[in-house]
C-alpha cells in the first residue's frame, strides 16, 4: 500500500517528487521512536505520567512538518497506518530502552530511564511527568 504511493509522488512534477519516503526521514521516525518511548515508559512506571495535552500538540507539530516538507496527508497516512513501519519504530524504541538500562517487568528501570529523560529535555522527556 505504502509503496505505489512512493511510485506516483516520483513520477509527479511536484516539490515531493523529491522527497525521501517519510520512512526514511530521520527527523520524523526520531520523534516518533522517542514519542513511543514516552508511552512505554510511563505505561511501566507507576510515577510517570504522561503530558497529553503536550503530546497531541507534538503530533500536530509533526504532522504539519511532514505537510510543509511537501508530503501529502495520504502519504503521512499511509506511512502511520503501515503495520511494518509501526513495528520498526516499536523495535527501535524497545532497543533504545533496553540500551538505556530498561528490563521488562522491574518498573524501577522504567522510572529511572523516565526521570533521566525529563532532566535531559529529551523528546521522550518533554511528553512524561513525575509525580
Amino acid at each position: 500500500m505504502f509503496r505505489p504511493l512512493i511510485a506516483a509522488a516520483l513520477l509527479a512534477a511536484t516539490p515531493a517528487a523529491a522527497l525521501e519516503p517519510l520512512s526514511e526521514n530521520t527527523y520524523v521516525i526520531d520523534r516518533l521512536v522517542q514519542a513511543r518511548v514516552a508511552d512505554v515508559l510511563r505505561r511501566g512506571c507507576p510515577t510517570l505520567d504522561a503530558r497529553m495535552v503536550r503530546a497531541f500538540r507534538e503530533a500536530r507539530a509533526l504532522k504539519r512538518h511532514a505537510l510543509d516538507q511537501g508530503y501529502s496527508e495520504a502519504e503521512i497516512d499511509a506511512f502511520l497506518g503501515d503495520r511494518e513501519q509501526r513495528q520498526r519504530i516499536y523495535a527501535e524504541a524497545d532497543r533504545y530502552m533496553r540500551a538505556n538500562g530498561v528490563v521488562n517487568g522491574q518498573p524501577d528501570t522504567f522510572c529511572r530511564l523516565g526521570r533521566d529523560e525529563i532532566a535531559r529535555q529529551t523528546v521522550a522527556g518533554s511528553l512524561l511527568s513525575a509525580r
